[in-house]
């Protein structure tokens, strides 16, 4: 897992970024049948949006981070929600094998990786996790909705044009929420021997342009303007959208199981 959201990334990355809706805990405690006996991991956790919801179902959930200050974050969010069985640990895809040793085999009712699957390399990580299931466990591949600026309206449009602009690239990454991405991940969740299944959870957000900012920049990560340049790019960003006085964005929440 190889990416860098330290520093003001994580921050905005806390405040920012959507958390997930009851139903879609709701289904992810039914895929596994999970129960307040179950232990889960969090794999790629962020600040923590899945794994404080998720923490109040089970026994005990491990958060793990490859980036310290998504970490801090994460145990100060624990803190001001009063939850209490998150272990936050740092680590990356790469330590599953390790941390399966330690815990024991069939130890962990499932493993979720929320929007951060496309960090990982996901055929080994898969086979990896295989042996901390236990039976009716599995993995859960989670994305909340596809990047602001790769949706289906004028203002996504017109952000996504200032944002090529402003970084010089062109932007087409879907961060592993589109369908050629999701049906690698199925047919490789298959390949590990786990019996695949979806679900999905659809919900809508309207975002004032303070928000619709620190969405971006908590999806920057090393390409976050500098602190001297943020009222520069808010400002123009703010007279790139100008035109627009609301925005509406559809969040979908895809769900992609593989179940031992």
């Amino acid at each position: 897992m190889k990416r860098d959201f330290s520093g003001d990334a994580a921050g905005y990355y806390r405040r920012y970024r959507h958390g997930y809706p009851s139903a879609a805990i709701d289904a992810l405690a039914a895929a596994f049948k999970l129960t307040s006996q179950d232990v889960t991991l969090d794999l790629g956790c962020g600040t923590g949006q899945l794994t404080l919801p998720m923490a109040r179902r089970v026994r005990a959930v491990i958060g793990m981070d490859i980036e310290p200050d998504m970490l801090e974050h994460a145990r100060q969010a624990a803190r001001d929600a009063d939850v209490s069985n998150v272990m936050w640990m740092l680590g990356a895809d790469s330590d599953i094998p390790v941390l399966s040793r330690l815990l024991g085999e069939e130890s962990v009712g499932a493993v979720t990786i929320a929007q951060a699957l496309h960090w990982m390399n996901h055929q080994d990580l898969f086979k990896a996790v295989i042996p901390l299931l236990r039976p009716g466990g599995g993995i859960a591949v989670v994305t909340n909705g596809t990047p602001l600026w790769q949706q289906e309206t004028d203002w996504s449009q017109a952000l996504r044009d200032f944002l090529e602009h402003w970084l010089g690239t062109t932007l087409s990454y879907a961060c592993g929420t589109d369908e050629e991405s999701q049906r690698r991940y199925s047919d490789d969740l298959a390949a590990a021997g786990l019996q695949v299944s979806t679900t999905a959870v659809d919900y809508v957000v309207s975002l004032d342009m303070d928000q619709l900012v620190g969405s971006v920049y908590s999806a920057m990560g090393t390409r976050i303007p500098a602190a001297g340049q943020r009222p520069a790019f808010a400002e123009q960003l703010r007279a790139s959208l100008a035109p627009y006085d609301h925005f509406r964005e559809r969040v979908h929440v895809a769900i992609l199981v593989g179940a031992r």
